[in-house]
């Protein structure tokens, strides 16, 4: 079993791993220094949202909702309607 220490390096290296592969962020997109954090601290909370939405239970399956009056009226009518 490794040491906790090189298991803890092993999730950092491939948090690194992920940002530059996944993200691009070996370079930046601005010159200015401050600029450049705002991007890095941005995609960091993206990369938290998507691994949080990972981990998030699905959602439950909703019923259709009933058709309105005037749906309702146009199948009577056999008129079609757009559906989405």
């Amino acid at each position: 079993m490794p040491r906790p220490e090189a298991r803890l390096r092993a999730a950092i290296e491939s948090t690194i791993s992920e940002f530059v592969n996944g993200h691009g962020m070996r370079q930046s997109r601005y010159r200015n220094e401050d600029k450049a954090h705002v991007q890095h601290v941005l995609t960091a909370i993206a990369v938290n949202l998507e691994r949080i939405g990972v981990q998030l239970p699905s959602a439950p399956d909703r019923e259709p909702r009933k058709p309105t009056a005037l749906q309702g009226f146009l199948d009577r009518q056999r008129i079609t309607w757009p559906r989405s």
